[in-house]
């Protein structure tokens, strides 16, 4: 049995929770790290509508799903961490981070992030809605969708939600556990439930 096996099992689930690692590995782990992350992104690509561009990382627990029409597509140096949950559309810009459990789903129209954005632990975007019409049930309500469009070098916290038709400029930061159901501007500093603007980074 080869004795270092162990240790690199490990070292895999490191970068699944901690992708960012992937990035500054020293060549004799790059040597296994790049064989292993070739292998999980050429199936992907095999089996569901995805684009990945170069020096993506994905984890093998990440759940990425896309159809004819509803693709995912990674930009250059993307990482998708553990747990995490992506269904199309979706377009990623390049270097863009989608951490552990984070959640997202394009509906119909799409959801579109821009280079460098951070993605937290446990955030929610979801780019469609129910109706609330007392006259049927919930489950029978009509679903809507008008896309979410988050800018570049933009931080979403850990938890925060971001629902449908909101827009985040570029530079924007949205609290952790906050709730965006309203734009946020360029640079604007975000947080509370209804997201409200708390600052702008401009200030600092």
């Amino acid at each position: 049995m080869d004795g270092h096996l162990p240790f690199r099992e490990q070292h895999k689930q490191r970068l699944s929770w901690m992708p960012w690692l992937y990035f500054s590995l020293k060549d004799k782990h790059r040597a296994w790290a790049e064989p292993w992350q070739r292998d999980i992104q050429r199936h992907l690509m095999a089996v569901e509508t995805i684009e990945i561009a170069e020096h993506c990382f994905i984890a093998p627990s990440a759940r990425i799903f896309g159809e004819p029409g509803r693709g995912v597509i990674l930009g250059p140096g993307c990482a998708i961490a553990a747990d995490a949950f992506l269904h199309g559309p979706i377009q990623l810009g390049a270097r863009v981070s989608i951490n552990a459990r984070a959640s997202l789903d394009g509906g119909a129209k799409g959801i579109t992030i821009g280079d460098g954005t951070r993605i937290a632990n446990g955030v929610v975007i979801y780019a469609f809605d129910h109706g609330l019409s007392p006259d049927r049930n919930i489950r029978d309500q009509p679903v809507t969708s008008l896309g979410i469009r988050i800018g570049e070098d933009v931080w979403i916290g850990a938890n925060a939600g971001i629902t449908d038709g909101v827009t985040i400029g570029d530079h924007a930061v949205v609290a952790m556990g906050a709730v965006v159901t309203t734009d946020v501007p360029a640079f604007g500093i975000v947080g509370g439930i209804p997201a409200r603007i708390i600052g702008d980074r401009r200030d600092r």
